[in-house]
């Protein structure tokens, strides 16, 4: 896009949005909250119940009545209940104890969406025959009659729902940046911005454009790359694509051996394995992201465990597109599993936008081998993630981290009964009780969700606007 359509695109989306917020309301005091500066910049999270982080050392711990400072954007301390805090120095005091407890997390990770898609929801409802691949072929035709403007909407949609389930950084995957770069700036949510190189969407996404965009002065998303299949990917475009992640250190995402049809495309384009074609083109490495990675050997699962290539399992999405099944323990046994993240996919695949089911999915769908354990799921929903991504100041509440966090409410039935003599049991109610929206939701050290009201978009006319633009996007198919 110009310079000029991107001016046009965010006068637009202002007037759209422009009932959507939600005025000065963050000034409002709550009981939990004391509040001295309106744009508070160093806030005190004391006297919270349970805390649950993975440490330094990357052992799930749960620390009792501990408090949490932060300066800005970033956890400075993170402090036991005997230490003395000089409180009058905060701008925002959250009392954690208040009003039956809090339980508070890092904020979670989804490490493969698609958030202009938003609007879709429903819309492959309309068949419910045994040929899903004739359904799914309908997808390009309803994605390609929505505009700049009604994609961002809809991303703007995708992301709150995202953040009421607790997750504060998405990657999501593309073929617009501004629509996804307007959606990130007014909703306050960490966005990796996956943009397609090679999109049947958008025939005219190239290596270019991300060069292009890597002139831009400003943004409020990461940029990232991304092909829908390699298959679909040039040997020229994948050998470009390496190349901008060697110069620019840019991440690179594709979904990857996901069914058993894309495995046979993929010899037939490329007379290789898809590890193979990563291999061949510089890409089997850390800076490579593959979502689904269903149908593999064991040899390629040592090849993209040795590579260090991250990998997001997709358990929901998997089962509804009847995929298959990912070898999660074939991973575990390649030493893997510290590379394994969860996703998403969109509301075609997935109508819950929400990685607690996604992990509570995870451990029905492996366990009749072995049992995944909480602990393990609650590192893929949060240091995993964070690793694959290359956000390594996020995912987990330690000084020195990006403060975002998820306050859950413990007096409550997703939570209670629990084994007080084992806290780590709240872990696993969280998990299996899932789908539960968080109470508050902080983002970078601001507060986006507040008693499960979000702080930036005024929900019930997002809604509104969802379900007019959806209908009226249906009159274009």
């Amino acid at each position: 896009m110009t310079s000029q359509e991107i001016k046009n695109l965010e006068k637009k989306v202002s007037q759209s949005i422009e009932k959507l917020h939600f005025p000065n309301y963050e000034s409002e005091e709550h009981s939990r909250y004391v509040v001295r500066k309106k744009n508070y910049s160093s806030v005190l999270i004391k006297r919270i119940p349970y805390l649950f982080t993975c440490n330094e050392t990357n052992k799930l711990v749960c620390l009792q009545n501990y408090s949490i400072l932060i300066e800005g954007d970033e956890i400075k301390a993170v402090a036991p209940p005997e230490e003395k805090i000089e409180e009058d120095r905060f701008d925002l005091i959250y009392d954690a104890s208040k009003r039956g407890g809090t339980v508070v997390t890092p904020g979670f990770i989804n490490a493969h969406a698609h958030s202009p898609m938003y609007f879709l929801r429903s819309s492959m409802f309309l068949d419910e025959g045994e040929n899903l691949g004739a359904t799914l072929s309908k997808l390009p035709v309803w994605e390609s009659k929505m505009n700049a403007e009604e994609l961002t909407l809809s991303a703007i949609g995708d992301l709150t729902e995202q953040q009421k389930f607790g997750v504060t950084t998405t990657l999501s995957h593309y073929n617009n940046f501004e629509s996804l770069d307007q959606a990130a700036r007014l909703t306050g949510q960490n966005v990796i911005n996956a943009i397609s190189v090679a999109s049947h969407v958008s025939p005219k996404n190239s290596p270019q454009l991300i060069e292009d965009l890597m002139e831009k002065e400003r943004t409020f998303s990461k940029l990232a790359m991304a092909v829908h299949y390699l298959y679909k990917a040039s040997p020229e475009v994948l050998r470009k694509v390496q190349s901008l992640i060697e110069k620019n250190n840019l991440l690179f995402t594709c979904h990857f051996a996901e069914t058993k049809g894309v495995v046979k495309k993929n010899f037939q384009i490329h007379g290789e394995s898809e590890v193979a074609v990563l291999d061949r083109y510089g890409l089997l490495n850390k800076k490579t992201l593959v979502s689904h990675a269903v149908h593999l050997g064991s040899e390629e699962i040592a090849k993209l465990v040795k590579g260090k290539v991250g990998v997001v399992h997709l358990p929901t999405s998997n089962q509804i597109h009847k995929s298959g099944t990912f070898p999660f323990w074939n991973f575990h046994k390649a030493g893997g599993f510290d590379r394994i993240g969860l996703g998403t996919d969109s509301v075609i695949s997935k109508s819950r936008l929400d990685i607690l089911t996604e992990a509570y999915h995870t451990r029905i769908t492996h366990l009749y081998l072995k049992t995944v354990k909480f602990g393990s799921l609650f590192k893929m929903m949060t240091i995993n993630g964070a690793r694959i991504l290359g956000e390594e100041k996020k995912g987990r509440i330690v000084p020195g981290m990006k403060a975002d966090l998820v306050f859950w409410k413990l007096k409550d039935r997703g939570f209670i009964p629990f084994d007080e003599k084992n806290p780590f049991s709240l872990i696993g109610n969280l998990i299996t009780h899932s789908g539960r929206t968080a109470r508050d939701v902080m983002v970078g050290g601001r507060f986006v969700i507040k008693d499960r009201r979000h702080q930036k978009i005024d929900e019930s006319k997002l809604l509104e606007t969802t379900q007019n633009w959806h209908m009226r996007l249906r009159g274009k198919v």
